[in-house]
């Protein structure tokens, strides 16, 4: 790949985003570039790289905002009011290999994944001689290097690639990412590896993270930091995208178990005390370090899901019913009229400062891990109805309606159309709605017009077929990348 997209040789200075060696998480000074043949030769380097790293995966380019927000904007929990033109060719489908969101997307991506490689080669030099402190400090840095590097896999092949799974067929001979093994040498000609290939190196780092972590003696603790419980809680959700029911359910207990999480949070007071502020959701593994003092303005999430002019579609809003604590957080900006709704942030409100820019991207959560649970108990052959209703009723105890099992569906295909509806109104703004739809094969209904009594401009669309296309910036390098084939036949056509 081009060096522009990976930064090959800019380890170091990464801009404002390159951080020292102190205390405090994601400090902002600037630091001069290092020639990467001998930047990283000590374990303060590696600290210092290691937060960079951090920094580029916090980055509004990626996910903190774009590539979660992708996952839920153009899909039908979402509605646009079409008063700013944020996301609107994401939205309405008519996205081109140019788009700016997929450029910054695919190229962040990158910038986690091969920074991280280069700290996990570069690790086992400093390792041989080191301390049994700082072998400690190096296992840790390792196991997080690993999960950053796993987790901008899965978001780069969820988002540039097929799904690998659709409702049982699989997809994993089609073409996936350049899979970053090792790190890329600038000008180096690279090829895709595929869907399958890409899932696995996904896995294995996830794998390798815990196997670090358990070497370090531990993780940090420390929400702003991937730790055991949000790592096997990414390896359960990509068990699940791989239809691997049973490691699925297995990994999705051990985050809960590493968390200390055996229930949720129920009424509606608790509930929105969950939004108000950067670290105050109980429930989350992992969240990105964005505070009142360090976020992305404009640039946010908050302020995609408030000014400018997205919110819950009026389809997801019937979804809940009349006593479901999750509406708590549901709240309409003064302006906001049924024609032209004005969302106020939802889970990015910070009710603490009433500032949605402030808000933090909770990025692995314990709700899902009991949705996780739930689906795949249901469609493994050692799960039963009972096992995946058990799992189901810790969330859909949300609405206070539903006591016990009594109260959900009993059959498997009721139940299973149940747990899709949980999941969209759960994990509403998590950025994984998209690939929901996908691995299930659902017709969908997109690009929601004319509130309150929406009608939908496609329906009926396959959207397993969706693929984005690779952004044309690294297609004209020459470096090997190669395009989506027929990409634009997989949006959807006006009839």
């Amino acid at each position: 790949m081009k060096k522009h997209i990976l930064n090959a040789f800019m380890l170091i200075a990464l801009g404002a985003g390159m951080t020292s060696c102190g205390d405090n998480f994601l400090e902002t000074d600037y630091y001069s570039g290092i020639d990467t043949e001998s930047a990283l030769t000590s374990v303060s380097k590696i600290s210092t790289a290691l937060n960079g790293t951090y920094y580029n995966l916090y980055y509004y380019s990626f996910a903190g905002n774009y590539a979660i927000s992708i996952g839920d904007i153009p899909t039908d929990i979402s509605y646009w009011n079409g008063k700013t033109g944020h996301f609107d060719d994401i939205y309405t489908f008519t996205v081109v290999d140019t788009d700016t969101y997929l450029k910054s997307i695919w190229e962040y991506g990158y910038k986690v994944a091969d920074n991280a490689a280069r700290i996990i080669e570069a690790v086992p030099a400093i390792y041989e001689n080191a301390t049994p402190e700082e072998k400690a400090e190096l296992d840790l840095y390792m196991a997080e290097a690993y999960s950053l590097r796993g987790y901008a896999q899965l978001m780069l092949t969820n988002i540039f690639c097929h799904q690998i799974k659709v409702n049982g067929i699989d997809f994993s001979s089609e073409p996936g990412i350049v899979v970053i093994n090792t790190p890329i040498p600038a000008f180096e000609k690279v090829t895709r590896s595929t869907v399958g290939q890409s899932y696995e190196a996904i896995l294995s780092d996830f794998n390798n993270a815990i196997k670090h972590f358990d070497a370090a003696g531990g993780d940090r603790g420390q929400l702003q930091y991937f730790g055991k419980a949000s790592v096997y809680g990414l390896l359960a959700r990509t068990n699940l995208y791989m239809e691997n029911w049973d490691a699925a359910i297995q990994d999705a207990q051990k985050a809960l178990d590493e968390a200390n999480i055996s229930t949720l949070t129920y009424g509606n007071a608790n509930y929105k005390a969950l939004y108000n502020s950067e670290t105050s959701n109980t429930e989350s593994m992992f969240a990105l370090a964005i505070t009142a003092s360090q976020n992305w303005s404009a640039n946010s999430c908050g302020t995609l899901w408030s000014t400018y002019n997205y919110s819950p579609s009026p389809k997801l809003q019937a979804l809940y019913g009349e006593n479901d604590c999750r509406t708590s957080i549901f709240e309409w900006d003064g302006e906001s009229t049924p024609e032209v709704p004005v969302f106020k942030g939802g889970k990015f409100s910070h009710f603490s400062s009433g500032n949605p820019a402030y808000a933090t991207n909770y990025i692995v959560n314990a709700p899902e891990m009991f949705l996780i649970k739930a689906e795949a108990n249901l469609h493994s052959s050692n799960g039963t109805i009972n096992d995946a209703q058990n799992a189901l009723l810790t969330v859909a105890k949300r609405n206070a309606d539903i006591t016990s099992v009594n109260d959900l569906p009993s059959t498997k295909e009721e139940l299973m159309s149940f747990i899709k509806d949980e999941r969209a109104r759960e994990l509403f703004q998590e950025g994984l709605r998209l690939y929901d739809l996908r691995r299930w094969d659902e017709m969908a209904e997109v690009d929601a017009t004319q509130a309150p009594k929406v009608s939908f401009t496609y329906t009926n669309y396959k959207i397993s077929n969706l693929v984005y296309p690779i952004p044309n910036a690294e297609i004209n390098t020459g470096y090997g990348v190669t395009q989506n084939e027929n990409w634009a036949s997989t949006l959807p056509q006006k009839n």
